[in-house]
């Protein structure tokens, strides 16, 4: 997927994941979730889990486990 077409919930949670890169894998991921919770509206919050659900191959690791985070709280 080139730039261009990346979804604008997939940019922002790559930019919040390189600003918690300093941190291990699950500490980063549990960070992001906890903002996105605060920040991110819920249908971008949806969207992204339905990307990771999709196979989001570019999605940051670190923001895929957040989504995944996200997902297993909203049960």
């Amino acid at each position: 997927m080139s730039r261009a077409t990346v979804p604008p919930y997939v940019r922002l949670a790559n930019e919040i994941a390189a600003q918690f890169a300093h941190r291990p894998a699950a500490d980063a991921a549990t960070a992001i979730a906890n903002h996105m919770r605060i920040a991110w509206d819920p249908r971008m919050k949806q969207a992204l889990i339905a990307h990771v659900e999709a196979g989001a191959e570019d999605l940051d690791p670190a923001a895929a486990l957040a989504a995944q985070q996200l997902q297993a709280a909203a049960k």
